[in-house]
């Protein structure tokens, strides 16, 4: 039917890509696969032990065992990079955070686990002393309440090692102290291990979004006199951008061989904003509380979890991240298999 208008119409007619889902699959600009996802794992003592988290859904603290399980399980859905954090018993808690640097310590037997039984995986470990401080800081806290970055610089340096000799193919500084890259970077050089990768958490919010992962690893900090109750000292401000740019460019310079911004949805900016000043992979961390807002509206059923879910994923890969660090990294895998998102 031909309708005559009193006014002219486009010549140009983008509705043309939109027709079919054929022609929108055909045009589609942003393509994100599992391969590209990375699942973080939350690693406790024991054997065959499942705790789940009550704040994150379908996600659980497990013993190594159970833990090497879902590995094979994400690498068959085509996922095969993880993230391992430890929940450690709380007496191996110290203000010195001395576990953190223990070649035998509950992350580096998961490590070594984990690539006996699964070599092709790609292991990431986190540097930052939080799990292991009785202060629950990620740095070490002086008697007058100040986290001290250049004794935790040290630290963190020699943990990295630690992990590296472990077997990690990654290490990853999730701390935000100043000058931690390239102390890692020559100490881990000096120790042999020119190979193991540095993600930097480049640009790590001090964002209100991270309540359900400080709860799976107990990590929040403690409340106690001259302790600060935040980590906005050494966490970067969420109302700044432009300070994202010059700690990339330290990163960068420092050896980092992939930078990282911590939240994702609410920092889509910061990681536009670092892809166009860099040519290092970009990573992005999809955190617990994004993922717990979709979980929890979903079992409500005032949200599509699948629709939803996946299109978070895919913005944050439009924005310009390489690598994106999910709990849905699972799910994500089975809806990819099943008709692809």
């Amino acid at each position: 039917m031909t309708t005559s208008h009193p006014y002219s119409l486009p010549e140009r007619r983008p509705r043309r890509l939109r027709r079919s889902d054929t022609v929108r699959r055909l045009v589609r600009e942003t393509r994100l696969t599992p391969d590209r996802l990375v699942l973080p794992q939350f690693v406790i003592g024991g054997e065959d032990k499942v705790e789940p988290i009550d704040a994150m859904p379908g996600r659980a603290r497990m013993s190594i065992d159970r833990t090497i399980a879902e590995c094979k399980e994400s690498m068959a859905l085509g996922t095969r990079a993880f993230a391992l954090f430890p929940a450690i018993d709380p007496a191996l808690k110290t203000n010195d955070g001395l576990e953190a640097i223990n070649p035998d310590n509950l992350l580096c037997r998961a490590v070594r686990s984990m690539k006996e039984a699964c070599p092709e995986a790609c292991l990431i470990t986190d540097i930052a002393l939080d799990p292991y401080s009785n202060m629950g800081h990620d740095g070490l806290v002086s008697d007058r309440g100040v986290i001290l970055n250049d004794e935790t610089v040290d630290m963190l340096a020699k943990m990295a090692v630690v992990h590296a000799e472990a077997g990690a193919d990654v290490v990853a500084p999730s701390d935000m102290m100043d000058g931690r890259v390239g102390a890692m970077r020559e100490a881990l050089d000096a120790a042999g291990h020119i190979d193991t990768a540095i993600l930097s958490y480049t640009a790590k919010y001090a964002s209100s979004f991270y309540g359900p992962f400080r709860e799976a690893l107990d990590s929040a900090p403690v409340e106690a006199a001259n302790v600060p109750g935040d980590k906005k000292t050494y966490q970067m401000d969420p109302a700044n951008s432009r300070e994202a740019i010059i700690e990339a460019m330290l990163d960068e310079a420092e050896g980092a061989d992939i930078m990282m911004v911590k939240p994702g949805l609410p920092y889509l900016d910061i990681i536009s904003r670092l892809r166009d000043c860099t040519a290092l992979p970009i990573a992005a961390y999809h955190v617990s509380g994004e993922f717990a807002m979709v979980k929890a509206a979903a079992a409500r059923g005032w949200l599509d979890e699948r629709a939803c879910m996946s299109e978070a994923l895919t913005a944050i890969a439009r924005a310009g991240a390489d690598i994106i660090f999910t709990y849905a990294a699972m799910d994500y895998g089975r809806w990819y298999a099943e008709s692809g998102v």
